[in-house]
């Protein structure tokens, strides 16, 4: 009966252990509920950035980028055609005055030139020839125009009356004013009109 003593109070010390075994349980769902909390609080940073991040870099596109380049677009052929304009100007004045000269240097010349002419003389039975090369100048602009597009027919009248010509006709005193008359002469009844003035010899040469 004395050995039972202890083993009664021992009991009442033995309780308090079982009680706090219930009290740490509570505490472990409290724990496990808060860590999960804890965890996605730490993710929100992370998960603003992926959303803001497109949108704002659409915004930055839409509303800066885009007007800004739209803006140099537009600009870009005013400027092209404000440098371009100059240099159309001054090729077309350019052009112009080159097509003016050419024009008038040309096509509307009041002079045409019969080069290295050279026809058998008369009565010569083909021993003797006249080479000749001279200037014919016209009472209108465009005596050189007139005179290309007939140049055959003027061509055969110049070896015309280039041939008819002998020996004793070229070494008569005036022999070269006699013969640009009869050129003169025979050019605008071939035309119709009177479109030759004078004929200047550069070059002639009887052999």
């Amino acid at each position: 009966m004395a050995k039972a003593a202890p083993s009664t109070a021992a009991a009442p010390a033995a309780a308090p252990a079982a009680g706090a075994a219930p009290a740490a349980a509570g505490a472990a769902p409290a724990l496990a509920t808060a860590a999960p909390t804890g965890g996605i609080k730490a993710w929100i940073p992370t998960i603003a950035v992926l959303i803001l991040a497109p949108a704002c870099t659409w915004a930055v596109g839409q509303f800066v980028l885009i007007p800004q380049l739209q803006k140099k677009l537009a600009a870009a052929p005013v400027g092209e055609h404000a440098s371009e304009e100059p240099a159309a100007k001054s090729e077309g004045g350019h052009g112009g005055k080159e097509g003016k000269e050419g024009k008038e240097g040309k096509d509307n010349s009041p002079n045409y030139e019969f080069q290295n002419v050279v026809v058998n003389l008369a009565g010569t039975m083909g021993t003797r020839y006249l080479k000749t090369t001279f200037l014919v100048t016209g009472a209108e602009a465009n005596t050189k125009s007139v005179f290309e597009t007939n140049k055959p027919r003027l061509t055969d009248v110049t070896l015309n009356v280039l041939s008819s010509l002998s020996l004793a006709d070229l070494e008569e005193p005036g022999a070269k004013n006699v013969l640009r008359e009869k050129l003169v002469a025979a050019y605008n009844q071939a035309l119709g009109k009177k479109v030759a003035e004078q004929v200047y010899f550069s070059d002639f040469v009887v052999q």
